[in-house]
């Protein structure tokens, strides 16, 4: 089955949900406010969601979405749903067909907080499911550094088309992989279908710029190998990330940088191993924090599991109940890093 449409209409998505996450960005004041996980969210985060749910009610009225975030905060609080409305009226792609094959503006207040609403699947594994997180690394959003907006489409547990946005990644697949988000360049939207490969594009104003193919570095010595890890090590445990690099004799300083942004750079060879490593027994990654950049750095020739070794599960619910950990890298070398991250948590046991 072709999944073309779905693959355009979410490229399209999330490029115009960029332009305003970018405008948040650049702005000192980012209305933040916390969720009860503690979490941070800010208005970026909700005019994203809105936005991308709106496109996609608009072509797939039928499809569920699994979204990050809800309403009931701006209901409570008007003048800071204004705030955001008047954000997601102004945003519309410079080309008008591509914004019009996203259904054009949202109407009013009331159909962006039921758009953001329309997030609210339990997932599943059966029918057709978007998986979305408007800002991925919030809190590397709020302190100027790497987000990026996620979103995937898994129809019967199985993810088919993936599309990260990533706003300060540089737009050279070449670049060497720096958690550093100033100058010029940047901007790039990573994707990929099932069976198809991956692509990398400069994210645009308009209409959608040209596909690269990328493709994984091969890794023939590990000990040369680029880590990428999360910034809060609250997210991913920094102790046993470096005696898992210790144990492969990798000396080289891991990259930390917040988002999905880590499965794009790796995906495009710019870094070379990915692991996120259980902080708590209790935690449950959620399925819009992996979905997309699962299939991306899989259709660019990379091995994605958990810290077992099994598949990452997105059938289950809202979260990858059924995982522990996330362990991205090179096929080559996959088996070689699964051991070092079994025989380093292992030992902790």
């Amino acid at each position: 089955m072709s999944y073309n449409q779905e693959l355009n209409v979410a490229l399209l998505a999330v490029q115009r949900a960029t332009l305003l996450t970018q405008k948040v960005f650049h702005n000192n004041a980012k209305g933040t406010l916390s969720k009860d996980d503690r979490s941070p969210v800010t208005i970026g985060d909700f005019g994203a969601q809105a936005l991308i749910i709106s496109a996609l009610r608009h072509n797939f009225p039928n499809d569920e979405i699994v979204g990050e975030e809800e309403a009931s905060s701006l209901r409570d609080n008007p003048s800071l749903a204004d705030q955001i409305f008047t954000l997601v009226k102004q945003t519309k792609l410079e080309d008008a067909s591509a914004d019009n094959q996203l259904g054009g503006p949202i109407k009013d207040l009331d159909a962006m907080l039921a758009a953001i609403d329309a997030g609210s699947s339990s997932g599943g594994s059966k029918g057709r499911i978007w998986a979305l997180d408007p800002v991925d690394g919030t809190k590397g959003f709020l302190r100027g550094g790497q987000y990026a907006v996620c979103l995937a489409l898994i129809v019967d547990g199985d993810v088919k088309v993936g599309v990260l946005g990533c706003p300060n990644l540089p737009v050279d697949d070449a670049a060497p992989i720096s958690a550093d988000v100033g100058g010029e360049g940047k901007g790039v939207l990573f994707a990929a279908v099932q069976g198809e490969g991956a692509t990398s594009r400069p994210l645009t104003k308009g209409a959608l710029a040209a596909a690269k193919t990328i493709a994984m570095k091969e890794v023939d010595d590990i000990t040369h190998a680029t880590f990428c890890e999360s910034v809060e090590a609250a997210h991913s445990s920094h102790g046993d990330q470096a005696e898992i690099a210790k144990r492969l004799g990798i000396t080289k300083e891991s990259v930390r940088m917040d988002s999905q942004a880590k499965y794009g750079s790796i995906a495009r060879g710019a870094g070379d191993l990915y692991l996120r490593l259980p902080v708590r027994k209790d935690y449950e990654e959620k399925i819009w924090d992996h979905a997309a950049g699962d299939l991306i750095v899989r259709e660019a020739g990379g091995e994605v599991t958990d810290a077992e070794g099994k598949r990452l599960d997105f059938s289950i619910g809202r979260t990858l109940k059924r995982n522990k950990g996330v362990v991205a890298t090179p096929r080559g070398v996959h088996g070689q890093v699964l051991e070092a991250v079994k025989q380093v948590l292992g030992s902790k046991q």
